[in-house]
């Protein structure tokens, strides 16, 4: 079976080992055709921990991954030998213990990858407009132990601007943290709505997000979710779809 991973194009340190998965392979039925990852989507779930079990021996993984309940939190939580076992409700993890796995899963929402100069420490965040607008990038990163300047952030495979239109009140809660962010929407003049609708560029507004806490490493792997409908699952084009998983860790 041909299972298909994206590799980040960035300048980590040779130990660092990541991956963003597809859809492609695996042994899930329709609608979750494919590679799908997650067990909260009504897929088997014997079908997904097999898929599980591909993703691991496929890639040897030196350990399981720490698996997240994720809800559009803003937790980051430290992942260790002693928590390893455990599926806690966060949508971000990170570690400076070697061989651990951190991982998120999207179908649309942002995959950050995160590593410093050194390999010492990785982090994966989960980022959707909610968890942006709430600070789960800025959390995740104001709790790893390294200035943001020897930071390297990767942003694995989400949904574009042109496929995602958001209200007035999205809009309004981005400008109202920062003028920055109003370069990030545009109004979508072709609907007719009450009120107004805009194209809303994720990858964008988490660009300038990392700026502002002082990272300029940025790395963007930028094909799009929704339009790549046989490499990836889209949740905005199918609402009832699997997961693609994108996933760190660094070796000794």
């Amino acid at each position: 079976m041909i299972l298909n991973f994206i590799k980040p194009d960035w300048p980590a340190p040779k130990n660092i080992k990541a991956y963003s998965s597809t859809r492609l392979g695996g042994i899930s039925k329709p609608p979750y055709e494919g590679f799908n990852l997650a067990l909260h989507v009504e897929d088997d779930p014997e079908q997904v921990l097999k898929n599980r079990y591909l993703l691991a021996s496929k890639l040897s993984l030196p350990s399981l991954p720490f698996w997240l309940n994720q809800q559009h939190t803003t937790d980051c939580l430290y992942f260790c030998e002693e928590n390893k076992g455990n599926i806690p409700v966060a949508d971000a993890s990170w570690t400076d213990q070697p061989n651990l796995v951190s991982i998120v899963m999207t179908a649309d929402c942002l995959p950050l990858l995160v590593t410093n100069k050194k390999g010492s420490l990785v982090s994966a965040i989960h980022a959707g407009w909610k968890g942006l607008a709430d600070g789960v990038v800025e959390k995740s990163i104001k709790l790893l132990p390294e200035k943001p300047e020897n930071l390297l952030v990767w942003i694995g495979p989400a949904i574009t601007q042109n496929h995602f239109e958001v209200g007035q009140e999205v809009f309004n809660v981005f400008v109202s943290k920062s003028q920055d962010f109003k370069s990030c929407f545009k109004e979508n003049e072709n609907k007719a709505s009450l009120s107004k609708k805009y194209w809303a560029n994720l990858p964008g507004l988490v660009k300038i997000t990392l700026n502002q806490l002082g990272i300029k490493a940025i790395y963007h792997h930028n094909a799009c979710t929704f339009e790549n409908e046989n490499l990836f699952y889209s949740y905005r084009r199918e609402g009832i779809t699997g997961r693609m998983a994108s996933f760190i860790w660094f070796e000794n």
